[in-house]
C-alpha cells in the first residue's frame, strides 16, 4: 500500500500555529498513487474515537473542513512532490490530540473511506 509519513508535530502555546507534513511512497496493491488518492487529516485523544479534521479531493481543488476547525486550519496538497500539509493556526488546547494522514480513492470524513494511514503526530498546545 501507500505508505504514508507524517511530520511537524510538537509542543505549542495556544494561539500559534503549526504546519504538519505527510509525505506518500509507493503504490496500493491495484497499482493507486499519491496522485490517485483524496487525502485525509484525523486526530484522536486517549479514550475518543479518531475524529475528522480536514479532507482534499485528488487535484487538491475540493476541500472539506470539520466544523470545530473550520477557519484555522487549511489542507493543501502538492502532488508533485507527494506531500500532503495541514496548516493549523490559532491552536486551542482543545486542538492536542495525535494527528493522522490517510488517503483513499474517497473525499470522505469518514475513517472507513481510508485504506492507507501515517503514524501518527502529536500535537500538543498549552495554555
Amino acid at each position: 500500500q501507500v505508505q504514508l509519513v507524517e511530520s511537524g508535530g510538537g509542543l505549542v502555546q495556544a494561539g500559534g500555529s503549526l504546519k504538519l507534513s505527510c509525505a506518500a511512497s509507493g503504490r496500493t496493491s491495484s497499482g493507486r498513487s499519491f496522485r490517485m488518492y483524496a487525502m485525509g487529516w484525523f486526530r484522536q485523544v486517549p479514550g475518543k474515537e479518531r475524529e475528522f479534521v480536514a479532507t482534499i479531493t485528488t487535484g487538491g481543488g475540493g476541500t472539506s473542513y470539520a466544523d470545530s476547525v473550520k477557519g484555522r486550519f487549511t489542507i493543501s496538497r502538492d502532488n508533485a512532490k507527494n506531500i500532503v500539509y495541514l496548516q493549523m493556526n490559532r491552536l486551542k488546547p482543545e486542538d492536542t490530540a495525535v494527528y493522522y494522514c490517510a488517503g483513499g480513492a474517497l473525499f470522505s470524513r469518514s475513517v472507513e473511506a481510508y485504506e492507507s494511514w501515517g503514524q501518527g503526530t502529536q500535537v500538543t498546545v498549552s495554555s
